[in-house]
């Protein structure tokens, strides 16, 4: 199992986000474009379901031109309850490490919500792969211990909705560790939340280097919008042609959180 570690970078400040970015020597990206700066976010949890689910670690950080990590921070938390063997096996971080190294969860949760606002009010947009589910999660867990929760996050950029809807007929899956490859992003530590967070910061980059994806924040954010509902419609359809679903049921599409 993988052993959980802060990222060796500098912490976050007052005044992080109002400094110019500096440049790498080759971006990947040669316009003028929101692509040479991302925050990059990530959770890794107690389980899936996000109205009762805890954050275990998390990962805020800020890219520059070429996938540079400029600014980074790196939590672990104790959730507060047992943690599933199931998901321990994924992220490698059991209950009685949390208890014995983790930070109390009402600490981190406000320390997150407050690094994502930062970046999101200086208009940096926020890469998260699949995003509803991190940003959701978040906003519980802000409403379980009495932090004002970010309810409608923006500029938000969402690789796994970029890709769907640039390449939507690759045959596949669409895990990080399966897109990553294919823009050929190197993903070492899968399920680690900085390597995640990280490696989807770096799929965004590229996409936008080979899609013709709009330069305007607010566009990309609102298309986002609608492709997570078609994406979610589509889906919808074919579980139910398939037996997954019952016809009265269907995925929820809202985007980028719910």
């Amino acid at each position: 199992m993988q052993s959980w570690h802060p990222e060796p970078l500098p912490l976050f400040d007052d005044d992080l986000w109002s400094a110019e970015p500096e440049r790498a020597a080759e971006p990947a990206v040669e316009s003028t474009h929101w692509a040479h700066s991302v925050g990059v976010f990530d959770l890794e949890t107690t389980g899936v379901d996000v109205t009762t689910d805890r954050v275990v670690t998390a990962h805020v950080g800020l890219l520059g031109s070429g996938g540079v990590a400029l600014r980074a921070q790196s939590w672990l938390a104790d959730p507060g309850v047992e943690i599933p063997e199931g998901a321990s096996a994924i992220h490698g971080i059991s209950t009685q490490h949390a208890r014995a190294h983790g930070r109390p969860a009402r600490e981190v949760v406000a320390e997150i919500v407050s690094a994502l606002r930062a970046l999101l009010d200086a208009g940096i947009p926020v890469v998260a792969y699949n995003a509803p589910y991190d940003f959701s999660l978040l906003k519980y867990e802000a409403l379980r211990y009495g932090i004002e929760p970010i309810v409608a996050p923006a500029p938000v950029i969402d690789p796994l909705v970029l890709d769907k809807a640039h390449d939507r007929y690759r045959k596949g899956k669409r895990t990080l560790e399966v897109v990553a490859a294919h823009y050929a992003v190197e993903l070492t530590g899968a399920h680690d939340a900085a390597a995640d967070a990280i490696a989807a910061g770096r799929v965004a980059q590229a996409l936008a280097g080979r899609f013709a994806l709009p330069a305007d924040l607010r566009e990309l954010h609102t298309q986002q919008i609608g492709w997570a509902r078609d994406q979610a419609e589509s889906l919808t359809e074919y579980f139910i042609s398939v037996g997954r679903l019952d016809p009265a049921e269907h995925l929820d599409g809202a985007w980028p959180i719910r």
